[in-house]
Protein backbone atom coordinates (compact mmCIF):
# COMPACT_ATOMS: atom_id res chain seq x y z
CA UNK A 1 0.00 0.00 0.00
CA UNK A 2 1.16 3.50 -0.94
CA UNK A 3 1.68 6.15 1.90
CA UNK A 4 -1.46 7.99 0.55
CA UNK A 5 -3.64 4.36 0.94
CA UNK A 6 -2.43 4.03 4.59
CA UNK A 7 -3.79 7.05 5.65
CA UNK A 8 -6.90 6.43 3.60
CA UNK A 9 -7.46 3.25 5.61
CA UNK A 10 -6.43 5.30 9.24
CA UNK A 11 -9.74 7.38 8.47
CA UNK A 12 -12.21 4.76 7.84
CA UNK A 13 -10.69 2.97 10.69
CA UNK A 14 -10.90 6.03 12.76
CA UNK A 15 -14.30 6.39 11.55
CA UNK A 16 -15.46 2.95 12.83
CA UNK A 17 -13.88 3.42 16.46
CA UNK A 18 -16.38 7.23 16.42
CA UNK A 19 -19.01 5.93 14.78
CA UNK A 20 -19.63 2.46 15.79
CA UNK A 21 -17.76 3.23 19.48
CA UNK A 22 -15.39 0.32 18.78
CA UNK A 23 -12.10 -0.16 20.96
CA UNK A 24 -9.74 0.56 18.94
CA UNK A 25 -7.78 -2.84 18.38
CA UNK A 26 -10.74 -4.55 17.67
CA UNK A 27 -11.63 -1.99 14.92
CA UNK A 28 -8.04 -2.65 13.49
CA UNK A 29 -8.45 -5.94 13.46
CA UNK A 30 -11.75 -5.78 11.56
CA UNK A 31 -10.56 -3.55 8.85
CA UNK A 32 -7.80 -6.34 8.55
CA UNK A 33 -10.42 -9.33 7.76
CA UNK A 34 -11.83 -7.33 5.00
CA UNK A 35 -9.14 -6.04 3.44
CA UNK A 36 -6.47 -9.25 3.34
CA UNK A 37 -4.41 -7.84 0.87
CA UNK A 38 -2.75 -5.70 3.47
CA UNK A 39 0.84 -7.14 4.74
CA UNK A 40 2.21 -6.54 7.95
CA UNK A 41 3.88 -3.58 7.40
CA UNK A 42 0.71 -2.10 6.22
CA UNK A 43 -1.40 -2.83 9.30
CA UNK A 44 1.35 -1.79 11.26
CA UNK A 45 2.23 1.50 9.85
CA UNK A 46 -2.27 2.18 9.70
CA UNK A 47 -2.30 0.94 13.36
CA UNK A 48 0.56 3.95 14.20
CA UNK A 49 -1.30 6.18 12.51
CA UNK A 50 -4.28 5.31 14.12
CA UNK A 51 -2.93 5.39 17.49
CA UNK A 52 -1.26 8.88 17.09
CA UNK A 53 -4.22 10.08 15.99
CA UNK A 54 -5.86 9.15 19.38
CA UNK A 55 -2.95 10.50 21.26
CA UNK A 56 -3.12 13.60 19.84
CA UNK A 57 -6.64 13.66 18.89
CA UNK A 58 -7.62 17.37 20.95
CA UNK A 59 -4.79 18.95 19.34
CA UNK A 60 -4.98 17.67 16.15
CA UNK A 61 -8.67 18.35 16.23
CA UNK A 62 -7.82 22.14 17.56
CA UNK A 63 -5.51 22.61 14.26
CA UNK A 64 -7.72 21.99 12.05
CA UNK A 65 -11.53 23.47 13.64
CA UNK A 66 -13.53 20.47 13.62
CA UNK A 67 -12.93 17.05 14.75
CA UNK A 68 -13.96 14.94 12.15
CA UNK A 69 -11.47 11.58 11.86
CA UNK A 70 -10.13 13.31 8.47
CA UNK A 71 -9.61 16.30 10.54
CA UNK A 72 -7.98 14.38 13.39
CA UNK A 73 -5.49 12.47 10.95
CA UNK A 74 -4.16 15.89 9.13
CA UNK A 75 -4.29 17.57 12.15
CA UNK A 76 -2.09 14.80 13.52
CA UNK A 77 0.36 14.55 10.76
CA UNK A 78 1.33 18.30 11.98
CA UNK A 79 1.55 18.15 15.15
CA UNK A 80 2.82 14.43 16.09
CA UNK A 81 4.51 13.50 12.98
CA UNK A 82 6.13 16.99 12.36
CA UNK A 83 5.05 16.89 8.24
CA UNK A 84 4.33 20.51 6.99
CA UNK A 85 1.86 21.53 4.48
CA UNK A 86 3.23 20.52 1.25
CA UNK A 87 4.37 17.27 2.69
CA UNK A 88 0.60 16.33 3.98
CA UNK A 89 -0.88 17.95 0.37
CA UNK A 90 1.14 15.10 -1.22
CA UNK A 91 -0.68 12.17 1.13
CA UNK A 92 -4.20 14.00 0.38
CA UNK A 93 -3.71 14.78 -3.79
CA UNK A 94 -7.15 12.55 -4.74
CA UNK A 95 -5.24 9.73 -6.77
CA UNK A 96 -6.34 6.55 -6.78
CA UNK A 97 -7.23 5.33 -2.76
CA UNK A 98 -5.67 8.42 -1.58
CA UNK A 99 -7.55 10.80 0.61
CA UNK A 100 -9.33 13.93 -1.46
CA UNK A 101 -7.22 16.72 -1.62
CA UNK A 102 -7.04 19.69 1.55
CA UNK A 103 -9.73 22.39 0.99
CA UNK A 104 -8.59 26.01 1.18
CA UNK A 105 -9.51 25.93 4.51
CA UNK A 106 -7.85 23.17 5.81
CA UNK A 107 -4.75 24.00 4.03
CA UNK A 108 -4.78 27.68 5.59
CA UNK A 109 -5.08 26.02 9.16
CA UNK A 110 -2.32 23.33 8.88
CA UNK A 111 -0.36 26.63 8.07
CA UNK A 112 -1.21 28.59 10.53
CA UNK A 113 -2.14 25.79 12.99
CA UNK A 114 0.15 25.97 16.85
CA UNK A 115 -1.63 25.83 19.92
CA UNK A 116 -1.63 29.28 21.24
CA UNK A 117 -4.75 30.36 23.69
CA UNK A 118 -5.52 26.27 23.28
CA UNK A 119 -7.15 25.23 26.96
CA UNK A 120 -4.96 22.96 29.15
CA UNK A 121 -7.36 19.63 28.03
CA UNK A 122 -6.50 20.81 24.67
CA UNK A 123 -2.82 21.37 24.74
CA UNK A 124 -2.41 18.28 26.99
CA UNK A 125 -4.64 15.95 24.87
CA UNK A 126 -6.94 14.42 27.55
CA UNK A 127 -10.88 14.62 28.23
CA UNK A 128 -11.91 17.82 29.38
CA UNK A 129 -14.37 16.32 32.19
CA UNK A 130 -10.55 15.10 33.76
CA UNK A 131 -9.39 18.39 33.86
CA UNK A 132 -10.20 19.03 37.40
CA UNK A 133 -9.13 16.25 38.58
CA UNK A 134 -5.51 16.84 36.94
CA UNK A 135 -5.33 20.47 37.99
CA UNK A 136 -5.66 18.68 41.17
CA UNK A 137 -2.68 16.41 40.49
CA UNK A 138 -0.12 18.82 38.53
CA UNK A 139 -1.75 22.39 38.98
CA UNK A 140 -0.50 24.44 36.52
CA UNK A 141 1.92 21.64 34.67
CA UNK A 142 -1.13 19.53 33.63
CA UNK A 143 -0.74 20.04 30.02
CA UNK A 144 2.94 19.31 29.92
CA UNK A 145 1.72 16.37 31.86
CA UNK A 146 -1.06 15.47 29.67
CA UNK A 147 1.01 15.79 26.50
CA UNK A 148 3.88 13.52 27.61
CA UNK A 149 0.94 10.79 28.38
CA UNK A 150 0.16 11.20 24.78
CA UNK A 151 3.20 10.37 23.94
CA UNK A 152 4.51 6.85 21.95
CA UNK A 153 6.08 4.66 24.39
CA UNK A 154 9.46 3.15 24.24
CA UNK A 155 9.23 -1.10 25.07
CA UNK A 156 11.05 -1.33 27.83
CA UNK A 157 12.51 -5.68 29.03
CA UNK A 158 13.23 -6.39 32.44
CA UNK A 159 16.40 -8.53 32.27
CA UNK A 160 15.74 -11.80 35.19
CA UNK A 161 18.32 -12.01 37.60
CA UNK A 162 17.77 -15.34 38.33
CA UNK A 163 18.54 -16.32 34.88
CA UNK A 164 21.69 -13.51 33.66
CA UNK A 165 23.01 -10.25 33.79
CA UNK A 166 22.17 -6.88 31.78
CA UNK A 167 25.64 -6.97 30.07
CA UNK A 168 24.38 -11.21 28.66
CA UNK A 169 21.12 -9.37 27.74
CA UNK A 170 22.65 -6.78 25.45
CA UNK A 171 24.70 -9.11 23.71
CA UNK A 172 21.61 -11.84 22.99
CA UNK A 173 19.16 -8.87 21.90
CA UNK A 174 22.05 -6.50 19.87
CA UNK A 175 19.97 -6.78 16.47
CA UNK A 176 17.49 -4.47 18.90
CA UNK A 177 19.43 -2.30 19.88
CA UNK A 178 18.36 -2.23 23.49
CA UNK A 179 20.08 0.64 26.05
CA UNK A 180 19.99 0.44 29.59
CA UNK A 181 16.93 1.94 31.17
CA UNK A 182 17.75 5.80 33.09
CA UNK A 183 16.50 4.33 36.19
CA UNK A 184 15.97 0.71 36.97
CA UNK A 185 19.29 -1.28 37.68
CA UNK A 186 17.63 -4.49 35.49
CA UNK A 187 16.06 -2.69 32.50
CA UNK A 188 16.53 -2.02 28.87
CA UNK A 189 14.81 0.42 26.50
CA UNK A 190 14.16 -0.22 23.02
CA UNK A 191 12.88 2.61 20.96
CA UNK A 192 9.94 2.41 18.43
CA UNK A 193 9.89 4.30 15.14
CA UNK A 194 6.47 5.96 14.02
CA UNK A 195 5.77 3.15 11.64
CA UNK A 196 7.92 0.34 13.01
CA UNK A 197 6.52 -3.24 13.41
CA UNK A 198 6.65 -3.89 17.29
CA UNK A 199 9.93 -6.17 17.24
CA UNK A 200 9.26 -9.62 17.88
CA UNK A 201 10.46 -10.18 21.65
CA UNK A 202 8.74 -13.14 22.33
CA UNK A 203 10.60 -15.10 19.99
CA UNK A 204 13.98 -13.82 21.22
CA UNK A 205 16.54 -16.85 22.72
CA UNK A 206 16.67 -13.96 25.26
CA UNK A 207 12.87 -14.35 26.21
CA UNK A 208 12.31 -17.98 25.52
CA UNK A 209 15.24 -18.68 28.15
CA UNK A 210 13.49 -16.31 30.13
CA UNK A 211 16.44 -13.87 30.13
CA UNK A 212 14.08 -11.39 29.96
CA UNK A 213 10.59 -10.17 30.36
CA UNK A 214 8.42 -7.51 29.17
CA UNK A 215 7.72 -4.54 31.61
CA UNK A 216 7.68 -0.67 31.31
CA UNK A 217 10.10 0.36 33.46
CA UNK A 218 7.75 2.51 35.80
CA UNK A 219 6.43 -0.91 36.69
CA UNK A 220 10.08 -1.88 37.39
CA UNK A 221 10.54 0.29 39.98
CA UNK A 222 7.36 0.07 41.46
CA UNK A 223 7.96 -4.01 42.27
CA UNK A 224 11.81 -2.71 43.04
CA UNK A 225 9.97 -0.09 45.80
CA UNK A 226 8.55 -2.51 47.09
CA UNK A 227 12.03 -3.68 48.69
CA UNK A 228 11.21 -7.11 49.15
CA UNK A 229 14.33 -9.19 50.77
CA UNK A 230 15.37 -12.64 50.99
CA UNK A 231 13.85 -14.89 53.38
CA UNK A 232 10.80 -12.51 53.36
CA UNK A 233 6.99 -14.00 53.10
CA UNK A 234 5.12 -11.52 50.54
CA UNK A 235 1.18 -11.35 49.45
CA UNK A 236 0.73 -10.44 45.56
CA UNK A 237 -2.73 -9.12 46.33
CA UNK A 238 -3.55 -8.47 43.04
CA UNK A 239 -1.27 -10.63 41.03
CA UNK A 240 -2.43 -10.11 37.38
CA UNK A 241 -0.05 -11.84 35.07
CA UNK A 242 2.70 -11.90 37.25
CA UNK A 243 4.53 -9.07 36.16
CA UNK A 244 5.73 -7.83 39.83
CA UNK A 245 5.74 -10.97 41.14
CA UNK A 246 8.04 -11.94 39.29
CA UNK A 247 10.10 -8.53 39.63
CA UNK A 248 10.02 -9.58 43.31
CA UNK A 249 11.24 -13.38 43.17
CA UNK A 250 14.33 -12.28 41.10
CA UNK A 251 15.02 -9.67 43.93
CA UNK A 252 14.63 -11.81 46.86
CA UNK A 253 16.95 -14.48 45.04
CA UNK A 254 14.38 -16.93 45.20
CA UNK A 255 14.73 -17.26 49.14
CA UNK A 256 11.74 -16.65 51.38
CA UNK A 257 8.27 -17.41 50.06
CA UNK A 258 5.56 -15.19 47.86
CA UNK A 259 1.84 -15.52 47.27
CA UNK A 260 0.34 -14.54 44.17
CA UNK A 261 -3.34 -14.30 44.54
CA UNK A 262 -5.97 -12.64 42.49
CA UNK A 263 -10.13 -12.01 42.91
CA UNK A 264 -10.20 -12.84 39.50
CA UNK A 265 -8.51 -15.89 38.77
CA UNK A 266 -8.31 -15.58 34.86
CA UNK A 267 -5.81 -12.76 35.56
CA UNK A 268 -3.92 -15.09 36.83
CA UNK A 269 -3.89 -17.42 33.95
CA UNK A 270 -0.50 -16.41 32.11
CA UNK A 271 0.93 -16.51 35.06
CA UNK A 272 1.97 -20.02 35.43
CA UNK A 273 3.79 -20.49 32.49
CA UNK A 274 6.35 -17.10 32.99
CA UNK A 275 7.12 -18.67 36.26
CA UNK A 276 8.38 -21.56 34.50
CA UNK A 277 10.26 -20.06 32.26
CA UNK A 278 11.55 -17.31 34.59
CA UNK A 279 13.25 -20.14 37.11
CA UNK A 280 11.64 -18.89 40.16
CA UNK A 281 11.17 -21.32 42.93
CA UNK A 282 9.65 -19.53 46.00
CA UNK A 283 5.86 -18.58 44.44
CA UNK A 284 2.89 -20.03 45.00
CA UNK A 285 -0.11 -18.62 42.88
CA UNK A 286 -3.55 -19.19 45.25
CA UNK A 287 -6.96 -18.27 44.11
CA UNK A 288 -9.23 -16.50 46.72
CA UNK A 289 -12.84 -16.89 47.02
CA UNK A 290 -12.89 -14.49 50.03
CA UNK A 291 -10.38 -13.38 53.13
CA UNK A 292 -11.59 -16.68 54.76
CA UNK A 293 -10.79 -18.53 51.30
CA UNK A 294 -7.30 -20.37 49.60
CA UNK A 295 -5.41 -17.47 51.40
CA UNK A 296 -6.76 -17.46 54.81
CA UNK A 297 -3.75 -19.15 56.08
CA UNK A 298 -1.68 -16.31 55.80
CA UNK A 299 -3.35 -14.03 58.17
CA UNK A 300 -0.93 -12.22 60.30
CA UNK A 301 2.24 -14.04 58.85
CA UNK A 302 3.59 -11.20 55.82
CA UNK A 303 6.34 -9.42 55.92
CA UNK A 304 5.20 -7.29 53.21
CA UNK A 305 1.28 -7.03 50.80
CA UNK A 306 1.68 -5.15 47.81
CA UNK A 307 -1.35 -3.83 46.24
CA UNK A 308 -1.22 -3.49 42.64
CA UNK A 309 -4.50 -1.82 42.79
CA UNK A 310 -7.79 -2.01 40.43
CA UNK A 311 -6.97 1.88 38.76
CA UNK A 312 -7.74 3.82 35.93
CA UNK A 313 -5.14 3.47 33.95
CA UNK A 314 -4.50 7.27 33.23
CA UNK A 315 -0.58 6.55 33.92
CA UNK A 316 -0.54 4.07 30.64
CA UNK A 317 -2.36 6.32 28.35
CA UNK A 318 0.90 6.40 26.87
CA UNK A 319 0.58 2.73 25.88
CA UNK A 320 -3.54 2.15 25.34
CA UNK A 321 -4.63 5.96 24.18
CA UNK A 322 -7.66 4.51 23.27
CA UNK A 323 -8.70 4.03 27.00
CA UNK A 324 -8.52 7.86 27.56
CA UNK A 325 -11.15 8.58 25.19
CA UNK A 326 -13.86 5.62 26.59
CA UNK A 327 -12.92 6.81 30.20
CA UNK A 328 -16.58 7.86 31.96
CA UNK A 329 -16.83 9.38 35.29
CA UNK A 330 -18.51 6.15 36.38
CA UNK A 331 -15.25 4.34 35.99
CA UNK A 332 -13.59 6.16 38.89
CA UNK A 333 -16.06 5.69 41.48
CA UNK A 334 -15.99 2.46 41.03
CA UNK A 335 -12.25 2.22 40.65
CA UNK A 336 -12.52 4.01 44.08
CA UNK A 337 -14.65 1.61 45.70
CA UNK A 338 -12.22 -1.54 44.40
CA UNK A 339 -8.96 0.39 45.95
CA UNK A 340 -10.93 0.86 49.26
CA UNK A 341 -12.00 -2.79 49.62
CA UNK A 342 -8.74 -3.89 48.58
CA UNK A 343 -6.41 -2.20 51.18
CA UNK A 344 -9.09 -2.96 54.09
CA UNK A 345 -8.67 -6.90 52.96
CA UNK A 346 -4.97 -6.39 52.77
CA UNK A 347 -4.59 -5.33 56.73
CA UNK A 348 -5.17 -8.59 58.67
CA UNK A 349 -2.47 -10.83 56.24
CA UNK A 350 0.14 -8.19 57.88
CA UNK A 351 2.56 -9.44 61.36
CA UNK A 352 3.70 -6.36 63.21
CA UNK A 353 6.09 -3.89 61.49
CA UNK A 354 4.79 -5.17 58.26
CA UNK A 355 4.71 -3.18 55.66
CA UNK A 356 1.76 -2.22 52.90
CA UNK A 357 3.26 -0.86 49.40
CA UNK A 358 -0.16 0.60 47.38
CA UNK A 359 0.66 0.55 44.22
CA UNK A 360 -1.82 2.67 41.02
CA UNK A 361 -1.14 3.18 37.28
CA UNK A 362 -2.53 6.31 38.05
CA UNK A 363 -1.88 10.13 38.00
CA UNK A 364 -5.31 11.05 39.79
CA UNK A 365 -4.97 12.45 43.22
CA UNK A 366 -8.03 10.75 44.00
CA UNK A 367 -7.02 7.44 43.26
CA UNK A 368 -3.64 8.24 45.82
CA UNK A 369 -2.75 10.15 48.05
CA UNK A 370 -6.50 10.29 48.37
CA UNK A 371 -6.83 7.06 49.14
CA UNK A 372 -3.85 7.11 51.27
CA UNK A 373 -5.04 9.33 53.70
CA UNK A 374 -8.76 8.27 54.10
CA UNK A 375 -6.83 4.39 54.88
CA UNK A 376 -4.50 6.36 57.40
CA UNK A 377 -7.40 7.72 59.15
CA UNK A 378 -9.48 4.69 59.04
CA UNK A 379 -6.28 2.88 60.00
CA UNK A 380 -4.18 4.64 62.94
CA UNK A 381 -2.03 1.71 63.17
CA UNK A 382 -0.71 2.29 60.00
CA UNK A 383 2.00 5.38 58.84
CA UNK A 384 3.69 6.10 55.31
CA UNK A 385 7.20 6.23 55.38
CA UNK A 386 8.56 9.13 53.87
CA UNK A 387 8.38 9.17 50.23
CA UNK A 388 12.53 10.53 50.11
CA UNK A 389 12.86 6.86 51.35
CA UNK A 390 11.06 4.62 48.57
CA UNK A 391 13.37 4.90 46.54
CA UNK A 392 16.32 3.97 48.44
CA UNK A 393 16.52 0.27 46.75
CA UNK A 394 17.71 2.67 43.86
CA UNK A 395 21.34 3.48 45.75
CA UNK A 396 23.33 5.83 44.11
CA UNK A 397 20.56 6.79 42.15
CA UNK A 398 17.55 7.36 44.49
CA UNK A 399 19.33 11.25 45.04
CA UNK A 400 18.18 12.03 41.39
CA UNK A 401 15.08 10.37 41.07
CA UNK A 402 13.67 12.09 44.19
CA UNK A 403 14.40 15.04 42.47
CA UNK A 404 12.53 13.84 39.42
CA UNK A 405 9.88 12.54 40.86
CA UNK A 406 6.80 14.23 42.33
CA UNK A 407 7.40 13.11 46.44
CA UNK A 408 4.04 13.74 48.58
CA UNK A 409 3.19 13.01 52.23
CA UNK A 410 1.55 10.18 50.79
CA UNK A 411 3.95 8.19 48.33
CA UNK A 412 5.50 9.50 45.26
CA UNK A 413 4.21 9.70 41.46
CA UNK A 414 6.54 9.19 38.28
CA UNK A 415 4.80 10.56 34.95
CA UNK A 416 6.39 10.69 31.57
CA UNK A 417 7.48 14.14 32.12
CA UNK A 418 9.45 13.56 35.19
CA UNK A 419 10.78 10.48 34.88
CA UNK A 420 10.14 9.10 31.13
CA UNK A 421 8.46 5.95 32.67
CA UNK A 422 4.70 5.29 32.61
CA UNK A 423 2.55 7.29 35.26
CA UNK A 424 2.50 5.20 39.12
CA UNK A 425 2.06 6.15 42.36
CA UNK A 426 3.50 4.38 45.39
CA UNK A 427 3.24 4.84 48.89
CA UNK A 428 4.45 2.50 51.58
CA UNK A 429 2.29 2.07 55.03
CA UNK A 430 4.31 0.38 57.37
CA UNK A 431 2.00 -1.26 60.52
CA UNK A 432 3.15 -0.31 64.19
Amino acid sequence: MTPAARLSAAIEVLTAIETERRPAPDALKAWGLVHRFAGSGDRAAIAGLVYDALRRRASSAWFIGEDSPRAILLGMLKRERGLDVGAIARLTDGSRFAPAPLSDEERSRLEAGDLTGAPPHVAGDYPEWLDPQLAQSFGDERAEEGAALASRAPLDLRVNLLKGERDEAVRMLADLAPEPTRWSPSGLRIALGADAKSPAVHAEPAFLKGLVEVQDEGSQLAALFADGKPGEQVLDLCAGAGGKTLALAAAMQNKGQIFATDQDKRRLAPIHDRLKRSGARNVQVRTPKSIGGEVGDLAGRMDVVLIDAPCTGTGAWRRNPDAKWRMRPGALEQRLKDQTEVLDRAVPFLKPGGRIVYVTCSVLEDENGGQVRAFLARHPEFAAIPPSEIARPLGERAFLFNKAARLSHEGLLITPHRTDTDGFFVSILRRA
